[in-house]
């Protein structure tokens, strides 16, 4: 493991400032308001679980992380607000974790686990106060948006015109309907989802989707949209946008619709590590970079990845986009607890933009 020399985190605290978990300790080697260059990305940690990776991400000198989801291991049943809140002081003692939230500016958003209830949508029954316990860890301040609205959903803007970066984390728990069991959950009672064409159901609520389109309309060159559940990936039966296949299909038609170019998809949830890309029924090549395994993946992970590119990494792992300005390329890499590269995949920037 690489010794965690990086003190703290380049980034502005003015661009920065508001920013989930951020508290920057002292300057850095980059000016305020510089664009951003590597951003890091990671979810599924259990508080419970040594936690070494979070040092190789801090030595690998990220200008943001973004805690993907499952950020605390908290929705044994029945749901105690107690145990959730012992679990995010528990997670906030770890010290690779403490150091690098400390360190390096964040946005965080949740996923099943630090909900309160696995698998679980708009129908939990405790969302309000799970969401008090995920503001007061995340260190939201007290005029934060998302304290005056349902849900976490949030999007923030870092950098100048020309090297604009939108982050839009997305809530895909607080209003999502129900999904549809198939015969693998009725028989086993994991995973085995089905999609459900009921027009009725929603993944966003109608709130977060007026939203979403206001913020796609945003001036922006890049756009990384974080969803705690897997956007693009196909092939399996767990939970994923798939699961409410008209909501998916309404999401490619509002990125077409707003014409928002450089939208990339950023996920977490599956205890895996992997890349795909998406063409069919998009506005331009769509990808996602899904990142998974703080502290326990699965090993023993298979899927037949129709849409994935290369094979799955089922070790200890995080993710990092790496943003190159001047060539105009942003790599997805999964990366491996020395900070090996396990996978990667280059995008050029003109690929991001709606056909003509």
């Amino acid at each position: 493991m690489p010794a965690s020399t990086f003190a703290t985190t380049p980034s502005a605290a003015a661009a920065l400032a508001g920013c989930a978990g951020t508290a920057p300790q002292s300057a850095g080697t980059r000016r305020p308001g510089a664009a951003l260059a590597r951003i890091a990305i990671g979810s599924c940690t259990d508080q419970t679980q040594p936690q070494p990776i979070w040092a190789t991400v801090l030595a690998d000198r990220p200008d943001l992380v973004i805690y993907a989801g499952d950020n605390v291991y908290a929705s044994a049943r029945p749901f105690s607000i107690e145990q959730l809140r012992a679990a995010y002081e528990r997670q906030s003692r770890v010290p690779e974790f403490a150091r690098l939230r400390e360190a390096v500016p964040s946005m965080a958003i949740w996923d099943d686990h630090d909900y309160g209830v696995n698998d679980g949508g708009a129908e939990f029954e405790h969302k309000e106060a799970s969401k008090e316990a995920f503001l007061a860890f995340w260190r939201a301040p007290a005029g934060d948006a998302r304290r005056a609205r349902p849900g976490i959903y949030e999007a923030r803007i870092f950098g100048p015109e020309g090297r604009r970066v939108q982050v839009i984390a997305l809530d895909t728990r607080w209003f999502r309907s129900s999904l549809k069991p198939g015969k693998q959950r009725e028989a086993t009672g994991r995973g085995g989802y089905e999609p459900d064409p009921d027009p009725a159901k929603t993944m966003l609520g109608d709130a977060q989707w007026h939203w979403l389109e206001e913020q796609l309309r945003e001036p922006a060159e890049l756009r990384l949209v974080v969803s705690g559940i897997q956007v693009l990936a196909e092939g399996h039966s767990f939970e994923r946008w798939g699961n409410l296949p008209l909501e998916r299909e309404r999401l490619y038609r509002l990125v077409a619709r707003t014409r928002a170019r450089g939208v990339v998809f950023l996920s977490g949830d599956r205890h895996i590590g992997a890349i795909y890309r998406e063409a069919a029924g998009t506005p331009y090549p769509l990808y996602e970079l899904t990142s998974s395994g703080i502290t326990h993946p699965w090993a023993q992970a298979a899927e037949p990845g129709p849409n994935r590119i290369g094979d799955l990494v089922r070790e200890l792992h995080y993710g990092m986009v790496e943003i190159d300005w001047e060539r105009a390329t942003l790599a997805l890499r999964l990366k491996d607890l020395s900070g090996g590269v396990r996978h990667q995949h280059i995008i050029a920037f003109g690929e991001l933009g709606a056909r003509t």
